[in-house]
C-alpha cells in the first residue's frame, strides 16, 4: 500500500451497537486518533490506577463504575480511558465539551439518558472534556442525574479539580490523576504503532532508528498524542529508499516534533507545583534543582515579581538569621526585576536563588513567631507590664507607668536584666547556624542575667509555653 493510500476512506464498516463502541476509525484520521487503546491491555501508562489488581481496573472489569474525575496532562489518555469503560459496561457513550456545550445540549443529553435507562435499562456515560470550563450554575445541573445514577459521569480536566469543579459533584465521583507517560512507555507506543498495520503504520515500510524513537518519546514530554502525530508526520514527509523503505533518523525525528511548549498554566497546577518545587530546592540546598524550576517558570513567562516575592518569604523562612543577608539580597533582586524584568531579570534573580539555596539554613524565627501567635490567638494573652506602658501623656506618672523602668543603654553593654513580658515564655530558639550561632552565644548569656534578675530558675522551654 503506498503512503498515498492513508488518506483513502474505507468502506462504511457494517452497522454495530454504537452504546458499546466510538466512532469507527478511518486512516483519514491522525495516527494518535486511529491507535486509541480498544481495551485495558492496549491502554499505554497509568500503571499506578491501572494495573492488574488495582481498584480502577477492577472496578471496570466488574462493571462497578460510578462517577469519575480524571485529571493531568494532555496525552495522557482521559478520553481514551473513557472509550474503553463504555466499551467494557456496554452503555450508551455520550460526549460532551466544556468548550462548546451549554446547558441545554447537557439538558438534552440526560433526558434522553433517563428515557434510555428507563425503557431499555441500558445505562449512559456521559463523558465531559474539559468539565473545568463549565461554570458553577452549569456544572450544578447534573447533580440530580448523577446523584440518581441516571448517567455515570465522567469528567475530564487538566486542573486539579479540587479547585476546578465544585465540591458537590467532587464529593460524588472518584478522583483519579493521570500521569505524564514515561519515555519507555511513549516508546513502546512507538513500535507498536510502527508493527500495527491495521492502524498504526504498519503498512508502509518504515525503519525507524532507536535515537530517533527516542527523540520523540523524550521531546514529547509525557503527551502519547504529540509523540504518535509527530511519528506520522516523519513517516509522510519522508521519502522512501529504491527499496522503497522509509528511514527515519534521528535529524528526521527532530525535524518532525516541533520544540514542546512547556506544560505550564498560569492558574492551575503547574504553576504552584513548579514554584512549590523550587522553593522547596532552596530550602533543601541544592541549587541545581533550584535553577531548573527557576528556569521552566522563566521559560514559560512567569510573572518575575511572582517568583522574587516567593524568594522573599524562602529567605525570611527557611534561611532566617543564619543568613541575614539572604533577605536583604531577595529584596534587592525583587526590586531589580521589576526595574528591568525580562529577559535580564534572570540574572539577579538566579544569583540570588543560588545564595539562597547554598546558604546557612535556620527556621527559628519563623517557628518563634508562630509559637507567639499561638498563644495571642487561643486566649493565653498577658497585659503589658507597669514599667513598660507609655509615659507620653499627663497622669501616666499617677498611674505607675514607666516606674522602676532601666534604660538599656545606660548599662554596660547596652543591656540590662529586665523583664520585658511579665511572665516566662520562650518562643526563640537560634540554632548555630552561621551567623545565629553568635546570636545564641549572646542571647544565652543574656537570658541567664534575666534569670537570676528575675530570682528564679527558668522553666523548660516546652513547659513555660503551656496555657
Amino acid at each position: 500500500m503506498s503512503r498515498d493510500d492513508l488518506f483513502a476512506t474505507k468502506p462504511n464498516p457494517k452497522p454495530e451497537d454504537s452504546a458499546s463502541k466510538p466512532p469507527a476509525v478511518g486512516r483519514h484520521q491522525p495516527l494518535a486518533a486511529r491507535l486509541r487503546p480498544r481495551n485495558l491491555d492496549e491502554f499505554a501508562g497509568q500503571s499506578h490506577i491501572l494495573a492488574p489488581g488495582q481498584l480502577l481496573r477492577r472496578a471496570i472489569e466488574a462493571d462497578r463504575i460510578q462517577s469519575l474525575i480524571f485529571y493531568g496532562p494532555p496525552g495522557t489518555g482521559k478520553t481514551s480511558l473513557a472509550y474503553i469503560i463504555a466499551r467494557q459496561t456496554k452503555s450508551k457513550f455520550e460526549r460532551l465539551s466544556g468548550v462548546e456545550s451549554n446547558v441545554a445540549d447537557m439538558r438534552h443529553v440526560l433526558a434522553s439518558a433517563a428515557n434510555r435507562l428507563e425503557n431499555t435499562g441500558q445505562p449512559t456515560i456521559l463523558f465531559i472534556d474539559e468539565i473545568h470550563r463549565f461554570n458553577k450554575a452549569q456544572q450544578d445541573v447534573l447533580l440530580p442525574d448523577v446523584e440518581s445514577g441516571v448517567v455515570r459521569l465522567i469528567g475530564a480536566t487538566t486542573h486539579n479539580p479540587f479547585f476546578f469543579v465544585n465540591s458537590p459533584l467532587v464529593s460524588r465521583s472518584q478522583i483519579f490523576e493521570l500521569r505524564p507517560l514515561s519515555e519507555d512507555e511513549l516508546y513502546s507506543l512507538l513500535q507498536r504503532a510502527l508493527a500495527d498495520a491495521e492502524r498504526g503504520l504498519g503498512f508502509l515500510k518504515i525503519q525507524a532508528d532507536e535515537t530517533a524513537l527516542r527523540h520523540l518519546a523524550r521531546i514529547s514530554d509525557g503527551d502519547a498524542r504529540k509523540a504518535l502525530n509527530a511519528l506520522e508526520i516523519a513517516a509522510l514527509t519522508t521519502s522512501p529508499d529504491p527499496q522503497g523503505i522509509v528511514h527515519i533518523d534521528r535529524a528526521t525525528a527532530e525535524q518532525s516534533i516541533q520544540k514542546k511548549a512547556v506544560v505550564y498554566d498560569g492558574d492551575g497546577d503547574a504553576h504552584y507545583d513548579t514554584i512549590s518545587a523550587f522553593i522547596k530546592s532552596m530550602r533543601g540546598s541544592d541549587p541545581d534543582a533550584a535553577l531548573y524550576w527557576l528556569a521552566k517558570m522563566i521559560h514559560a513567562g512567569e510573572d518575575p515579581r511572582f517568583i522574587t516575592r516567593r524568594i522573599m518569604i524562602c529567605a525570611a523562612e527557611d534561611v532566617g538569621l543564619a543568613d541575614p543577608m539572604a533577605l536583604v539580597l531577595a529584596t534587592a533582586a525583587h526590586h531589580a526585576a521589576e526595574f528591568v524584568g525580562w529577559p535580564e531579570a534572570r540574572i539577579p534573580i538566579a544569583e540570588v536563588t543560588v545564595y539562597i539555596a547554598t546558604a546557612n539554613k535556620s527556621n527559628s524565627a519563623y517557628l518563634a513567631i508562630d509559637a507567639a501567635l499561638a498563644d495571642v490567638r487561643e486566649g493565653r494573652t498577658l497585659p503589658v507590664p507597669e514599667h513598660l506602658r507609655d509615659t507620653h501623656y499627663k497622669g501616666a506618672e499617677r498611674l505607675g507607668h514607666g516606674k522602676d523602668y532601666e534604660y538599656a543603654h545606660d548599662h554596660p553593654g547596652h543591656f540590662v536584666a529586665q523583664d520585658y513580658l511579665g511572665a516566662a515564655k520562650r518562643y526563640y530558639e537560634p540554632t548555630e547556624q552561621g551567623v545565629e550561632k553568635k546570636i545564641k552565644e549572646r542571647l544565652e548569656k543574656w537570658r541567664a542575667l534575666t534569670d537570676v534578675s528575675r530570682g528564679s530558675e527558668r522553666k523548660p522551654a516546652a513547659e513555660e509555653n503551656r496555657p
